[in-house]
């Protein structure tokens, strides 16, 4: 099997590296409490083609495909968390109307994506009580002549507080069974009965907004509707599958800048009249952290690299997510342990890549969803 990249891929992931190690990393904690420059550097990554890193040129996108795509939240990840994610999420949004929009529909918003005009996208599909069963979704939409008419209310919407876009999924048919009712809807973000609620305050990446997004009497267009009525959950399996892609290539990025950085410090650091990386037992922590990092990159690489060739890839996908989050995880903490007291301390960034890493288990589907999906394909 071949594993170089071809040029286009190896530009894409080298000016993804250089935007994260000249711009991204020097900016990292100063954009939690700065809206303005993350703002400033999400429009940046757009003019650079990273917001519609899979979408066709012919709407503004760069059309480098899945494999690009995860180079680059992998180099943008391992400078911020925040940023990548907020790429990763309208990466996944501009796919979805590539996939199953109209032409009108496809025409109207994806250059907007893709360009910067809307700073990032939001996709509305988490509910209180409908997290990793999305059929168990209460918010509505009723038609009423020529408009559908929104109301229920959703939760953790990454970049709601400045999304341009909403891709909204609302049940549309009572009657239908479970996940059989559902339709997918694309809301501009001014429509007047949405509400963004206050950010939440998270463990980590604290640059990304995460929100409740509140439909009352929302009314949009009958245009507005995505794929056809009664057909959003499937859209939104399929999406979720190709985000768990973008989220698997987050971790790695957390995960090699954690020990890229603790490796460089116990070769500076000495104690007992040694440098702390000529132990044989850090060595090894280093080396098992290393080996980790590397079969997760291989998996993400893998599942990328079948979504882009149009084979099967949900299980491959899903694997990905699964030992890429809970491998970042791991080695994560292995560099704040590496580093000791002073890893503990926010003068280094191990502990922030820590923090940022927890919720990569949780969100685009838990490790424990994961391992359900891998298993149904196992067993099939």
């Amino acid at each position: 099997m071949d594993f170089s990249l071809t040029e286009d891929q190896r530009l894409i992931q080298e000016t993804a590296a250089n935007f994260a190690g000249s711009v991204l990393a020097p900016a990292a904690v100063k954009v939690a409490s700065d809206r303005t420059l993350f703002l400033h550097n999400l429009h940046a990554l757009a003019e650079l083609g990273f917001m519609g890193l899979n979408v066709s040129a012919e709407y503004g996108g760069s059309d480098v495909g899945t494999v690009a795509f995860s180079l680059a939240i992998t180099e943008i990840a391992s400078a911020c968390a925040s940023t990548a994610v907020t790429v990763s999420v309208n990466n996944m949004v501009a796919e979805v109307i590539e996939s199953v929009a109209d032409e009108a529909q496809k025409t109207r918003y994806l250059p907007r994506l893709c360009d910067g005009t809307y700073p990032a996208a939001g996709f509305c599909l988490t509910e209180a009580g409908a997290g990793s069963d999305p059929a168990a979704m209460r918010t509505s939409a009723t038609r009423d002549g020529d408009d559908w008419v929104l109301n229920g209310s959703k939760l953790y919407i990454t970049s709601a507080e400045y999304a341009g876009l909403f891709v909204v999924w609302a049940v549309t048919d009572k009657t239908a069974p479970k996940g059989r009712g559902i339709s997918c809807f694309l809301v501009e973000a001014d429509t007047p009965g949405i509400t963004i609620g206050t950010a939440e305050k998270k463990l980590g990446q604290h640059a990304s907004s995460t929100n409740e997004v509140v439909f009352s009497d929302c009314r949009v267009p009958a245009s507005a509707l995505m794929g056809g009525e009664n057909h959003g959950y499937k859209i939104a399996v399929s999406e979720l599958t190709g985000g768990r892609i973008g989220i698997a290539s987050l971790a790695l990025g957390l995960g090699f800048a954690a020990m890229d950085y603790a490796k460089a410090f116990i070769q500076e650091r000495s104690q007992f009249d040694q440098k702390i990386s000529e132990f044989q037992g850090v060595q090894w922590m280093v080396a098992d952290a290393y080996t980790e990092l590397e079969a997760a990159r291989l998996l993400t690489m893998q599942a990328a690299y079948n979504k882009q060739a149009g084979l099967p890839y949900a299980k491959q996908a899903s694997m990905a997510k699964l030992y890429a989050s809970e491998t970042a995880n791991k080695v994560c903490g292995t560099a704040v342990q590496l580093l000791g007291g002073a890893g503990y301390l926010e003068d280094h960034p191990v502990e922030r890549y820590l923090r940022d890493a927890r919720i990569t288990t949780i969100y685009e589907g838990t490790s424990q969803i994961q391992k359900i999906i891998v298993s149904k394909h196992l067993f099939a």
